[in-house]
């Protein structure tokens, strides 16, 4: 599996640790191979991770009837999906970035279009966000449309214009036709007019089919596997994905799931208090920028928006270190731990920093947050952001591996932090491909990375101390399960209930710290504090 790597950006917001991301699991980075019908084509994608994979390049030129943000979502497409970039990262720069934008066009497709507007830009966000949330829907009415059993052997452009249109008529409502004008106008430019042709049947027909409101869709009958397999589809979720929930969560609240994934994300600042600025500034910000929000319910630091964090970017909110991207769910785990002014706290596997940050900034500038990570890299961006978040003088980048660092004389500390690597599968609204990159052996693995480093972590606490162990996953195999299996093999630790650290509505029968989802709207999280005896 690829090793995300994450922009030097870290501001924007906490990449969730997954397995993916992991500072602590090994790294196996596979080259990019392309289809071979592919090598009839004149494609270069210049993410990738092979050389050999790049393509001659069209002659450079200026195509004003193209629709600039369906060229620059069909390249962006292609990049995550051929090139391993990551879809959040691919929208870090917001209005500055038209121009990198279309460099990546001119080196893909061989030409320019006009410049990003920033209506444009919000276009690229949604299309390339929704066509990947809604993949294996728009897959299945593509195949069923074309007639192509295996659509994967299609050309990767002409299947991701294909992708767009038909997310833009299905989901966006847009115009069909023109949507389907200049799809076709996309593919013709970019591939040859035999491409364009294809993709003109395919949406004219999809267009008589939405009209007669008769979808090639699949219906939900049959066994368990056949129901699974078909709500899959209807949800776009991968069908281990379906199982999984249906079984620990029943069908109806696993539909649920599914559509709150499927939806626009929200987001939260986090108003910096250590440098005195408070929720009422970040407001007052707010209010300032038209930028609509609500206040958390649960956190004195945390504000909610649906819209207008590109316009907090642009107004250097965020590179002036006066808030930060981050989820309320991540804050409460903050809270489970309840750093005070004095205390020692250990936090592992702590990069990207954002819990690093949080504790910090509680400590009133006495006290000390280790950060403890395998990835030097992702360290150093960590360290440059607390210097820019003013809390540097409490916190002390650590660069090892955690199962490692116990072999010495190692960290001692009455606070322990284990922010574990993860399937993200409580993240699956904001990190839109994630669902794609997993698998159920990934599952497997991330158990036993996941006791490995709770056995670690466990090191660590002084008689007395305290093990918050915490993840973005609601799945029960790698939250209760992996804490009942610590408890027999360390049973020198007790369960302390996190009831008098986060609201009533978030702790479970058995003490811990869960989000949902659907009923919190917010990111799925888990946490469990693990008391050392004296």
């Amino acid at each position: 599996m690829a090793k995300v790597v994450y922009m030097s950006l870290p501001f924007l917001s906490e990449p969730h640790k997954t397995i993916a991301s992991s500072s602590s699991s090994p790294s196996s980075s596979k080259p990019l191979k392309l289809p071979h019908r592919t090598r009839s084509t004149n494609i270069s994608i210049s993410s990738s991770t092979n050389g050999s994979a790049n393509r001659s390049v069209k002659p450079q030129k200026f195509n004003s009837d193209i629709s600039p943000h369906r060229a620059v979502s069909a390249v962006r497409l292609m990049r995550i999906e051929l090139g391993g970039a990551f879809a959040d990262l691919l929208n870090e720069k917001g209005k500055g970035s038209g121009e990198n934008e279309m460099g990546y066009v001119q080196r893909t497709l061989g030409f320019r279009t006009r410049e990003l507007n920033n209506q444009d830009l919000r276009l690229v966000t949604d299309i390339v966000g929704g066509a990947i949330r809604w993949r294996r829907y728009l897959d299945h009415l593509i195949s069923s449309l074309c007639h192509i059993k295996d659509i994967s052997s299609m050309e990767p452009l002409l299947l991701q214009i294909l992708r767009i249109g038909v997310y833009e008529i299905v989901k966006l409502d847009m115009p069909p036709y023109a949507v389907v004008d200049e799809n076709v106008q996309l593919a013709k430019a970019a591939l040859r007019p035999g491409a364009g042709n294809m993709v003109n049947g395919i949406l004219r027909k999809l267009v008589v089919l939405k009209e007669k409101e008769m979808l090639p869709l699949p219906k939900v009958e049959g066994n368990d596997r056949s129901q699974a397999r078909a709500l899959a589809t209807l949800y776009s979720h991968p069908v281990w994905i379906v199982r999984r929930w249906t079984k620990y969560l029943g069908q109806e609240e696993t539909i649920k799931l599914m559509i709150w994934n499927n939806s626009e994300p929200s987001f939260s600042l986090r108003a910096n208090r250590a440098i005195g600025f408070s929720r009422d500034n970040l407001v007052t910000q707010l209010n300032e920028l038209k930028v609509p929000h609500k206040l958390s319910l649960h956190l004195d630091d945390f504000v909610r928006i649906k819209t207008g964090l590109q316009t907090i970017i642009h107004a250097g909110l965020l590179k002036k270190g006066l808030c930060s991207v981050q989820d309320e769910s991540a804050g409460l785990i903050v809270s489970i731990v309840d750093p005070q002014p004095g205390e020692t706290i250990v936090d592992c596997c702590a990069a990207p920093g954002g819990k690093t940050l949080y504790m910090a900034s509680h400590l009133s500038g006495q006290g000390m947050v280790y950060a403890v990570d395998v990835n030097s890299g992702r360290l150093r961006i960590l360290k440059e952001t607390a210097k820019l978040h003013q809390v540097d003088g409490v916190v002390t980048t650590v660069h090892a591996d955690l199962r490692t660092l116990t072999d010495g004389e190692p960290l001692k500390s009455n606070k322990v932090l284990l922010d574990a690597p993860c399937s993200g599968l409580g993240v699956l609204s904001k990190r839109a491909d994630l669902r794609w990159n997993r698998n159920l052996e990934d599952m497997e693995q991330l158990k036993n990375l996941q006791d490995e480093l709770l056995d670690a972590a466990s090191t660590l606490v002084k008689p007395g101390g305290l093990l918050v162990y915490s993840t973005c996953s609601i799945d029960p195999e790698e939250n209760d399960e992996r804490v009942a299996a610590f408890l027999i093999r360390h049973p020198d630790f007790h369960i302390d209930p996190v009831d008098r650290y986060v609201p009533p509505d978030f702790v479970t029968p058995n003490g811990f710290y869960f989000s949902n989802p659907v009923k919190h709207s917010l990111d799925g999280s888990f946490a469990a504090r693990l008391v050392r005896a004296l």
